[in-house]
């Protein structure tokens, strides 16, 4: 298949010649599209799930404010995080996306006094250089969270002075301001972000009719349309309960909800019934960072200051494991992978 003009043009392939397991695949002047083994090292099939590391990115620590330190930790093996730069300015309470090559962070609260900046940075994956200012959210806000897919990154609810329904979209090609990605069918800050392939998703969290949301919103990375219910969590959750994403489900990790809680729920990707039980963190916390790699989900920080790294198994519902230390004590931080 070959683009002329930017519209595709199929020209006849002798399919005996294929030995299975090839897919189409564009080129890199996005003009060709030919066939090409999976198994080859030139492709390389998108996955939400990181395969190499986590990265822990700003966050707020009692005593100090909001703080700008990029922390990265092996998702192979545990072990304590390592410094990876810094963000070129402080941030707290922000949204999360990661692209194949760089991470994400933003928009967020920027100063002790809390107040929101529409900014979102971009980091490399591959270099400790440090972040620079990407692209622009389409209004001032904090406490909302992330998604993403392999090219663009989604900033959903929080807060603009009000709660928000709003959900933003960031090219990770060229930046810019974002673009109106259609609402959530329920305005809220704290929320947790989940990504399938397609899809994303947005749970728990703090709107006008519960302190502890148990809404599950769904949209299209493909449309713009508004999201859709799909189902709840069993018990509802604010304050940042950390996100997690397997390749067919979403996890919400702690919360709160009159009180802390080491619940971590489970809901399928393809069906929206009620969330179901996955065991439990080491302890009850909030205001956390998840991140996921392809096979466990890791939690960073929580409320009143903490450097722990959680990891839960994805395929059990044992309780999770200390998996290691942050370079510094925080919550309201953000969690990305590579």
């Amino acid at each position: 298949m070959r683009k002329i003009n930017g519209v595709p043009f199929t020209a006849h392939i002798d399919l005996s010649s294929l030995t299975g397991g090839e897919v189409l695949k564009w080129d890199s002047t996005n003009t060709l599209m030919a066939w090409e083994d999976q198994d080859s090292t030139g492709f390389v099939p998108y996955s939400f799930g990181g395969s190499t590391s986590g990265y822990n990115t700003g966050g707020f620590t009692n005593g100090t404010g909001p703080i700008n330190v990029i922390n990265k930790f092996s998702l192979v093996s545990s072990g304590n995080a390592v410094d990876w730069g810094d963000l070129d300015a402080v941030r707290s309470y922000s949204a999360g996306f990661s692209s194949t090559t760089d991470g994400f962070m933003g928009p967020g609260e920027v100063t002790s006094s809390r107040t929101s900046s529409d900014r979102i940075d971009k980091y490399s994956f591959t270099s400790s250089a440090g972040s620079t200012d990407w692209a622009n959210a389409s209004i001032a806000g904090s406490k909302g969270t992330g998604h993403n897919n392999a090219t663009h990154g989604y900033a959903s609810g929080g807060t603009t002075g009000s709660r928000s329904n709003v959900i933003d979209k960031i090219s990770f090609a060229s930046g810019g301001t974002a673009a109106d990605h259609g609402d959530l069918t329920v305005a809220r800050q704290y929320p947790a972000g989940h990504s399938s392939t397609d899809y994303g998703f947005s749970s728990a969290g703090n709107s006008a009719s519960s302190s502890a949301d148990d809404t599950i919103d769904k949209f299209a990375f493909a449309s713009n349309t508004t999201a859709t219910d799909h189902g709840n969590l069993y018990s509802g959750r604010s304050e940042i309960a950390a996100g997690c994403s397997s390749s067919t489900q979403g996890f919400t990790c702690g919360g709160y909800n009159a009180g802390h809680h080491n619940t971590i729920q489970k809901f399928d990707f393809s069906s929206n019934t009620t969330a179901s039980d996955h065991g439990d963190l080491t302890t009850a916390k909030s205001e956390m960072a998840g991140s996921s790699s392809t096979t466990s989900g890791f939690t960073m920080g929580a409320n009143g200051n903490s450097n722990m790294i959680e990891q839960f198994s994805f395929s059990s519902n044992t309780t999770a494991t200390d998996y290691g230390d942050l370079t510094v004590s925080m919550f309201t931080s953000t969690g990305q992978q590579y």
